[in-house]
């Protein structure tokens, strides 16, 4: 027997060894390392084993070859389907069976415990026991978390997330997707407990949110944020502004002093021309910038009856 075809036996041999270990494997329900899946598929020279295997195992090596390829495509496809925003990772699929879709994305659905355990001592206060529970204004049941769409400042399609009250979670889905189809752009929309909580932290940052269990500012009372009825919108460009007894302005978040001039033409501005209020309007909420002791550009509010 000359050198070559001893040469050929061999890689035959060694082909065969390869793809032998790795049916093994897979018939026994373990996993195939990356090498093996590239010895298998011969990425290098293909002709050099499979095609010289007799017909029965050729067949027997494409078809698990063709099966793992489908697997991991798949498996590619749901990573690619796994949200990175932290509430959506949280819910997960818990709440599936009691989620409303309006629409692909724009969904809403109770929070669960550990999306509930993430809030808690941030948007939503720590308690001790029921008493404390007692006097909250608002229990976790009462909320809602909402995914939607929305087109950032750079024009791309991203997801967004809010957590409010359940009296309103429909009216957001409903609103959020009229202006994700007209490609309204909202910079963020992320929860404010990305913040810590911090409300000037997350105007400053241009993020759109809603509930946040806290005081409203500059008063004693609670926000209607703190009750999940309010919602602040691309609210750098669009402050809250309060006026001394001097007549002096105090804009918030101070960074935004620029844009409290309503006279100015900007963008993401708004105003009663813009599709934002028409359509928050339109569903029964009220809106900041027609207060008249103070102007809260950025804010939307709906009272339950």
């Amino acid at each position: 027997m000359n050198k070559s075809k001893i040469i050929q036996m061999v890689v035959l041999l060694a082909a065969i060894v390869v793809v032998a270990g790795g049916l093994l494997r897979i018939m026994q329900n373990n996993s195939m390392s990356l090498s093996d899946y590239e010895k298998l598929h011969g990425s290098e020279n293909p002709t050099d084993s499979a095609d010289e295997l007799n017909p029965a195992e050729s067949e027997t090596a494409s078809n698990s070859l063709d099966s793992m390829t489908e697997n991991l495509q798949t498996s590619d496809e749901s990573l690619e389907a796994v949200s990175r925003l932290t509430g959506a990772s949280l819910n997960g699929v818990s709440q599936a069976d009691a989620r409303v879709t309006y629409s692909e994305g724009f969904y809403y659905e109770p929070v669960s415990d550990s999306l509930r355990r993430y809030i808690t001592g941030v948007s939503y206060p720590a308690t001790d026991g029921a008493e404390d529970i007692a006097e909250l204004e608002i229990t976790v049941d009462e909320l809602r978390y909402v995914h939607i769409w929305h087109y950032d400042f750079d024009g791309n399609p991203a997801e967004g997330e809010l957590i409010c009250n359940e009296y309103i979670a429909q009216d957001l889905v409903e609103i959020f997707y009229e202006l994700y189809r007209n490609e309204y752009q909202l910079e963020k929309v992320l929860l404010i407990d990305e913040y810590d909580g911090d409300d000037i932290a997350s105007m400053e940052d241009n993020n759109t949110s809603c509930f946040n269990y806290r005081m409203a500012e500059g008063d004693t009372h609670l926000s209607k944020h703190a009750y999940g009825l309010a919602v602040d919108i691309n609210p750098l460009y669009n402050p809250y502004v309060t006026y001394e007894k001097d007549g002096t302005e105090k804009v918030s978040p101070a960074a935004a002093e620029r844009y409290a001039d309503r006279s100015s033409g900007f963008a993401y501005k708004i105003d009663e021309n813009d599709l934002c209020y028409k359509l928050f309007i339109r569903h029964g909420f009220t809106w900041g910038g027609n207060w008249n002791n103070s102007k809260d550009y950025q804010h939307f509010q709906k009272a339950k009856p």
